[in-house]
């Protein structure tokens, strides 16, 4: 269990994980060492001791690392759809995920805003084609429709 440990603070110390990431990172891990025979295969009865150790200790948080999570989504101009699709594949459940989102204070109309004039270098575009083009971007970068309405109609077109 030492070594499991080691390894899950090797991997915190690089970035941080969800609860579920780190078991599929620990499990892994150590099904790879498996067929080299190098070392005996990890129980799950292991494998959850490390990640109760780590949640005692505040270095394993969902609650946490969904906010950190939203928040360096966000910043990369994705909307609360893509981060709330994204956390669910990461493992946090849909709760902490919206628990997530509703704590970090964003202006979800701005961030689209500034999402579209990015992709069009500055400027709306005026063409329908060129509009729709911009929305479909927009919907694949995760914002609701009332968001990228609104790009629209804040505009002077």
């Amino acid at each position: 269990m030492n070594s499991l440990l080691a390894r899950a603070m090797r991997l915190l110390s690089q970035r941080d994980f969800s609860e579920a990431e780190m078991r599929r990172k620990l499990l892994t891990a150590h099904s790879s060492f498996r067929t080299q025979g190098e070392r005996e295969p990890v129980s799950e009865e292991d494998v959850n001791g490390v990640i109760e150790y780590c949640r005692q200790h505040g270095w394993l948080n969902d609650s946490d690392y969904g906010v950190r999570f939203v928040e360096s989504r966000s910043r990369k101009g994705y909307g609360p759809r893509r981060i709330l699709l994204e956390m669910q594949q990461k493992g946090i459940n849909q709760e902490e995920a919206k628990a997530a989102l509703a704590s970090c204070d964003l202006d979800w109309f701005a961030l689209a805003k500034e999402a579209a004039y990015r992709k069009s270098n500055g400027t709306l575009p005026v063409d329908w084609k060129e509009k729709a083009k911009l929305q479909r971007y927009l919907i694949q970068r995760g914002f609701r429709q009332d968001e990228i309405h609104a790009v629209f109609s804040d505009s002077e077109y």
